[in-house]
């Protein structure tokens, strides 16, 4: 695996999750509520965080930023929240979701890791080879 991934691509992962997010809990989970569990108004309220996150995300890769690891720290942040919200939503509403609905918000907390320990690695990259030479 490589030490980090160019930030324009993980800018551009990061769009492309937070829209498969977005379309997963705003279209496929509300219309199967009864098989995942998840109330659809707190759904909808998730779908249109990752919606924001997509947007912020494809913007970032589509514009040249010259203080791109500040965007980069800001998303992976935003990200980390958003799976803490997800992972309090989880254990509280633990009795409501079905295993499925549990399975999915696993797996997208997982994935949702990954993706956040990579942006922080890509954005802290060059700052912590470059206090090494000194």
């Amino acid at each position: 695996m490589p030490k980090r991934i160019h930030y324009k691509k993980l800018f551009l992962i990061d769009g492309v999750g937070a829209l498969l997010s977005t379309l997963m809990l705003g279209v496929v989970l509300v219309n199967f509520n009864d098989f995942f569990g998840m109330p659809k108004y707190i759904l909808y309220y998730l779908a249109g965080i990752a919606g924001v996150f997509s947007i912020y995300s494809f913007t970032c890769f589509f514009r040249k930023i010259k203080k791109w690891r500040l965007y980069l720290i800001f998303i992976a942040t935003a990200n980390l929240l958003y799976g803490f919200l997800t992972l309090g939503l989880v254990i509280y509403l633990n009795q409501k979701l079905t295993l499925f609905g549990k399975t999915y918000f696993v797996i997208e907390l997982i994935v949702l890791l990954i993706l956040v320990r990579m942006e922080f690695k890509t954005a802290t990259y060059r700052i912590k080879k470059r206090r090494k030479k000194r």
